[in-house]
């Protein structure tokens, strides 16, 4: 049944790319170019400083939208009277075309278009090769700051597109629900604990959210200079995805989560451009369901605070003991310099 829900999804995918019709989720350079020619707004979601070192013509930004738009203790929007003011004063209009667009790979742009999507956006693209895709493609840069007319901008949040925790726990126990967990596999295992517990949501299959990529392990990769660039991290063929979510049934109702909902946001648009009927990101994500201690947990494992006070002691110790060898050093030195001058009847 399954597979016969990939022919017709791949029979419709076909149809709509011989009539011109190829709009869906996550777009490409050529697609970019000519959104901005009919007038889509386009949002670069990095920071400003990476912003103004080349971005493409015509995109505004508001700075790093994961950390603009978002509480830095519980990761989850703050309050909705400012993300309107944000988004208004950089004329990001969500009646209109919009297309988002980071640094290749970078969940951090699907996170901007799963954002517009939650508040209310009913056309909004991401250009998963990013500003790299942009300059590969031979399209031009701009360093100039762009401005926008301001808009009134009014939220209206779409519950179709999210989960909150109360929910997630309440489809636990439901077959028609399937669960991707878009983390490390060490994460998934309660191996790597970033919450109040490790572990994983009972029943979720773990997809890590850079399987969607060509090359998984580039960033190791460019951190090991091994490449030169981030080539590996652009999606994998429609046929390769189809057969990393093979498992899935497209016409369940499939749930993403992650830490924060930023990587759960990669996933969650990669199925949906798969032809997934039925996707949503658990936005709270595991930070938000380990929280709630009466929510079960598979491979659960808890915060060890006191490890980690021990460790930051040692860390302490370790900076206030290279601080006073550092200052020794210096007093040596600056003996060394008197004596020197001194023997050259300086003194």
């Amino acid at each position: 049944m399954i597979r016969l829900t990939w022919v017709l999804i791949a029979a419709a995918a076909g149809l709509l790319a011989a009539a011109g019709a190829r709009a869906g989720a996550i777009v490409d350079a050529a697609f970019v170019a000519e959104a901005a020619k009919r007038g889509a707004i386009l949002w670069d979601v990095r920071s400003v400083p990476e912003y103004r070192k080349g971005h493409i013509p015509g995109a505004v930004t508001i700075g790093d939208a994961g950390s603009v738009l978002r509480d830095p203790n519980t990761e989850d929007f703050i309050a909705r009277d400012r993300i309107e003011k944000i988004l208004g004063e950089a004329g990001i209009d969500l009646n209109k075309e919009i297309v988002v667009y980071g640094n290749r790979g970078s969940a951090s742009a699907n996170f901007g278009r799963y954002a517009l999507q939650y508040f209310g956006a009913k056309k909004a693209h991401v250009f998963h090769d990013g500003i790299e895709g942009w300059r590969a493609a031979g399209q031009p840069l701009s360093t100039e700051d762009q401005r926008l007319a301001s808009v009134k901008v009014t939220l209206a949040p779409n519950p179709a597109v999210s989960l909150t925790t109360q929910e997630m726990v309440a489809r636990l126990k439901n077959a028609n629900v399937q669960v991707i967990d878009a983390r490390t596999t060490k994460e998934y295992l309660g191996e790597d604990v970033r919450a109040i517990r490790g572990g994983h949501i009972p029943g979720a299959l773990n997809i890590p959210y850079e399987q969607n990529w060509k090359d998984p392990d580039t960033p190791d990769k460019l951190a090991r200079r091994q490449v030169a660039d981030t080539a590996g991290m652009s999606l994998k063929s429609r046929d390769e995805l189809k057969q990393l979510y093979a498992r899935l049934d497209p016409n369940k109702e499939t749930v993403v989560y992650c830490q924060s909902g930023v990587r759960a946001a990669q996933t969650a648009q990669v199925l949906e451009d798969l032809g997934f009927n039925k996707v949503r990101v658990f936005d709270s994500s595991w930070l938000g369901y380990s929280a709630r201690l009466d929510a079960p947990a598979d491979n659960e494992t808890f915060f060890n605070v006191g490890a980690m006070n021990s460790r930051m002691t040692a860390l302490m110790r370790r900076v206030e003991d290279l601080e006073r060898q550092l200052v020794e050093v210096r007093a040596a030195g600056a003996g060394q310099t008197g004596a020197v001058r001194c023997s050259a009847g300086q003194c």
